[in-house]
């Protein structure tokens, strides 16, 4: 299924979705792999721990939080897909960040976690049929299917790997 099955577009979170191009899912996530995303490795490490600006996340911070919420919303849609009708609660990316080891991590162990995850979140996507991947159910106060979820996540590190070029690659 393409960007465009997705019915209806979430608010909020179509801010993601509206980043990616209007290709079959699975598709879509060997387009937008991690590597292909942030492949700008040298720039990254060179990056370490510099901010644009005081209590901003470091480039390895944001990694950090691309693979936390890739791992969020890769379980809201196993659970949506499943049919589970649970209402999600949405989360604190401030209090996650906040508690993490990135500043002790390298920007290649990052990486090569977020392609671990991914590789778990195109197992999940590859397994859903039709029926599975437009089921509802709601997280963050918003009706949002597995479909939808999936475009979430590819979208995601777009966003941040935009944010990195317009304020951070100026750091260097």
């Amino acid at each position: 299924m393409k960007k465009s099955d997705i019915q209806p577009m979430p608010p909020f979170f179509d801010r993601y979705i509206n980043l990616v191009d209007d290709l079959d899912i699975l598709n879509a996530f060997e387009e937008y792999a991690p590597e292909k995303i942030y492949s700008k490795m040298d720039k990254l490490r060179e990056l370490g721990d510099k901010v644009y600006a005081e209590n901003k996340w470091t480039v390895k911070d944001i990694l950090q939080h691309v693979i936390d919420n890739e791992r969020i919303m890769s379980y809201r849609a196993l659970r949506f897909s499943r049919n589970d009708q649970t209402v999600l609660p949405g989360y604190e990316e401030e209090l996650l960040a906040a508690n993490t080891i990135a500043n002790k991590r390298t920007v290649d162990d990052l990486m090569e976690e977020f392609a671990l995850v991914r590789a778990s979140t195109i197992a999940l996507f590859r397994n859903m049929d039709d029926v599975m991947i437009q089921r509802l159910g709601t997280a963050f106060q918003t009706s949002i299917s597995p479909l939808a979820l999936g475009f979430v996540i590819l979208g995601h590190p777009l966003h941040h790997m935009n944010v990195i070029r317009e304020r951070y690659f100026p750091l260097l």
